[in-house]
């Protein structure tokens, strides 16, 4: 069980090229990019939103639209991972979360450090500020490295830098766009609501 906490890092440095996989999924936000190889989980590429989306296109699944065919495990977990956290968020705690090939996810870097403190501490439908996160990883005074470990996730949702706000209580920047933070947050509330019903 507490490996689906900490999914298995894999590194691309001293390693051959490794035979990376695209694929696209079409979801409530937009379509995500999700790239990686057999080894593990390269990155997930959020779309700009404008707009929230709304009626139809907020209750959309999460489905592949391309590169279904050639998709790796961790593809395969990932695209699994991402369709329980819009459809069926109560099932992400029992889903394996895909290994991760990714440089900074390594833990010997402070951005490494928060990513996985993120992932393992901060828990579907709760927020918490930068400088908690700081302190939870270890440094309160690194607020504004935490912002810039925000900044260089290379798996959003999977792990959930939207869940870092200000400690204004404002929603504060995201990758995806302001808009989109807020539709993932106000998303996770929503259905932890459902579910304490």
């Amino acid at each position: 069980m507490a490996s689906r906490l900490v999914p298995k890092v894999n590194s691309k440095e001293g390693q051959s090229q490794c035979k990376e996989k695209h694929a696209i999924l079409l979801s409530p936000v937009g379509k995500l990019e999700i790239s990686g190889c057999e080894t593990g989980l390269h990155e997930i590429k959020l779309p700009k939103m404008s707009v929230l989306p709304s009626g139809r296109e907020s209750s959309a699944s999460c489905e592949v639209c391309e590169g279904a065919e050639e998709m790796t495990e961790p593809l395969k977990q990932c695209t699994a991972w991402l369709h329980a956290y819009f459809c069926e968020p109560a099932r992400t705690a029992s889903l394996p979360i895909p290994a991760f090939h990714h440089p900074l996810l390594h833990r010997d870097s402070f951005t490494g450090q928060v990513l996985w403190t993120l992932l393992r501490d901060v828990k579907f439908g709760e927020a918490v500020s930068y400088k908690q996160l700081a302190e939870l990883a270890g440094n309160g005074r690194a607020a504004r490295a935490v912002g810039g470990a925000m900044r260089s996730n290379p798996i959003p949702i999977i792990i959930p830098c939207h869940r870092v706000i200000r400690s204004s209580g404002q929603s504060g920047n995201y990758g995806g766009g302001n808009l989109m933070k807020e539709w993932l947050l106000s998303h996770e509330k929503l259905q932890k609501e459902k579910l304490t019903c």
